[in-house]
This record gives C-alpha cells, sequence and structure tokens, in this order.
C-alpha cells in the first residue's frame, strides 16, 4: 500500500481545515465555556453578532489550571471603548471563579470589519480556520476557502518592524518582577514563532497551531535560526519573566524575522485608523 501523505491541517484540496470543535473541549473546561457563552448575552445583548472559541480549549489540548480562554466577540457595530471594559470585566470575573483556567483573553471586532476585504486574509481567516462558533451566525459562511499561500502570509504577519517599537515601549514599562514580565514574554514568544512559521509556511505548505511543530518547519529552511525559534516556542509554553530573553527578541530575533518576511512575502497592507 502507498504510504498515507501527512495533511498538514489541509484538505484533498489543499485548503486549511477549520481548527478546533466543541467535541474536542476538555470536560473539565466545558462549565467555564457554557458560563462565558451565557454571560457574553448579558453583557452586549442584541448587539451580538457572534462570538468563537479558539485556542487550546476548542483544539483539546488545554491543561486545567494553565491554559486560558480565549474568545472572538463580533459586535454588529465598531466596538467602543466601553464595549472592551465590560468583556475585560467579564473575563476577570470568569478567571476568578473557575480555577481551570489561567486568565480569559477576549478579541472585540465589528461584523463589518471581519467581512472586509482589507481584513480577508487576517481577522476574517482567523475567524474561518482558527476559531470555534459559540454564539450567533457563523461568518466563516460568508469568507472563502484558503490556502497557506505568500498573500496569507503577508497579511496575517508582514507587520513586525511595525510592532517592535510598541514591544521595545512595553518592555521599557514593566517592572523588574515576574509577575510583569513572565505575560511579556509569553505573549512575544508566541508572535514571534507563529511569524517564523507564516515566514516559511508557503513552503512547508500546510497549517498547524501548535507552536513546537511551528518551530520545527522554520528550522527545515533557516537552520541558523533555529535553536532561537525553538527556545521561543518553549517560552511560549512554559515562560519565564526574565528582561534579557524580550530585549532578544526586540534587538535581535525580531529584526531579522521584519526584514526577512519583508523580503519574502511584503509588508502587510494598511488598515483603516483605529483598526490597529
Amino acid at each position: 500500500m502507498p504510504k498515507k501523505v501527512a495533511s498538514r491541517g489541509l484538505d484533498p484540496l489543499g485548503f486549511i481545515e477549520r481548527e478546533g470543535s466543541h467535541a474536542r473541549v476538555p470536560h473539565v473546561f466545558r462549565p467555564v465555556v457554557a458560563a462565558a457563552r451565557d454571560r457574553l448575552l448579558d453583557v452586549f445583548g442584541a448587539r451580538l453578532d457572534s462570538a468563537y472559541l479558539y485556542g487550546s480549549i476548542p483544539r483539546g489540548t488545554a491543561r486545567a489550571g494553565h491554559s486560558d480562554l480565549d474568545l472572538v466577540v463580533v459586535l454588529r457595530e465598531e466596538p467602543t471603548g466601553a464595549d472592551r471594559d465590560a468583556a475585560r470585566a467579564l473575563g476577570e470575573a470568569v478567571d476568578k471563579e473557575y480555577a481551570q483556567i489561567d486568565g480569559v483573553g477576549t478579541l472585540l471586532f465589528s461584523r463589518a470589519r471581519v467581512l472586509s476585504e482589507v481584513e480577508r486574509h487576517d481577522i476574517g481567516w482567523f475567524v474561518a480556520c482558527l476559531c470555534t462558533p459559540l454564539l450567533g451566525e457563523d461568518l466563516a459562511e460568508f469568507l472563502p476557502r484558503y490556502r497557506p499561500d505568500s498573500l496569507l502570509a503577508r497579511e496575517t504577519n508582514g507587520d513586525l518592524a511595525g510592532l517592535l517599537p510598541r514591544w521595545r515601549e512595553r518592555i521599557a514599562a514593566a517592572e523588574d518582577t515576574e509577575e510583569s514580565l513572565r505575560p511579556l514574554v509569553r505573549f512575544m514568544s508566541r508572535h514571534l514563532v507563529r511569524t517564523g512559521f507564516t515566514l516559511v509556511m508557503p513552503r512547508w505548505n500546510g497549517w498547524t497551531s501548535n507552536l513546537r511543530e511551528m518551530a520545527e518547519a522554520f528550522a527545515g529552511y533557516y537552520p541558523e535560526r533555529a535553536g532561537q525559534l525553538r527556545r521561543a516556542a518553549e517560552s511560549g509554553y512554559e515562560p519565564v519573566g526574565d528582561r534579557a530573553v524580550l530585549r532578544s527578541y526586540v534587538d535581535d530575533l525580531g529584526p531579522w524575522l521584519a526584514d526577512e518576511y519583508a523580503r519574502v512575502h511584503g509588508v502587510k497592507a494598511p488598515r483603516p485608523p483605529g483598526w490597529d
């Protein structure tokens, strides 16, 4: 019999398959998901267009006491500052009540933004391929199928050069404590690993959300930087609050990755003001 070829997250036609489902949510996290769903309805009511889960919980890889609950909330109009405050308060309340999770992260967008042409290969792709429907109409029905091509790479992570100055400001403002630095290491590590992966994604021809698999895919094309991305992948899962790690990201790995990304894929298309 011929050897079976790994799908690498693609369907038989070469499109990225949607990851995650309610069936994969570990039993221990199901009460958390139910609580979040009910409270989103209470907070946003008729203004809520749709809501989604993403991350390790719907992928079935979450660890009780270590993983966070990741949500996307789509409103019928552009989110306001009050909406973001309400989402933050909801997340803090759920996090406090359920020991199974280590934090709640909520992204807010408008329906128009998710379905806009400029966001089709960024937020649109994210909702269609990486998010699991929780409430309302599934906007994936209005979006195309996606291949792991250079356009997708450019529009998802082709903005690293513009992010690095903000990262430097956040690092400079952070206190020298584990509590302050650890979340920054986790966030920046994950972002750099994902950027390294999407840099090579069209050549690797597939999709994965596993940070270690991302780092290994990258290593096949940039062996001279492989060690840095592998260490970043580990820090994405088990971060330590180390300012030296953060400085290496914004002084070395990040600038190199931004330059190489622009050379290979180009720079992400500009977004309207307020869409950062």
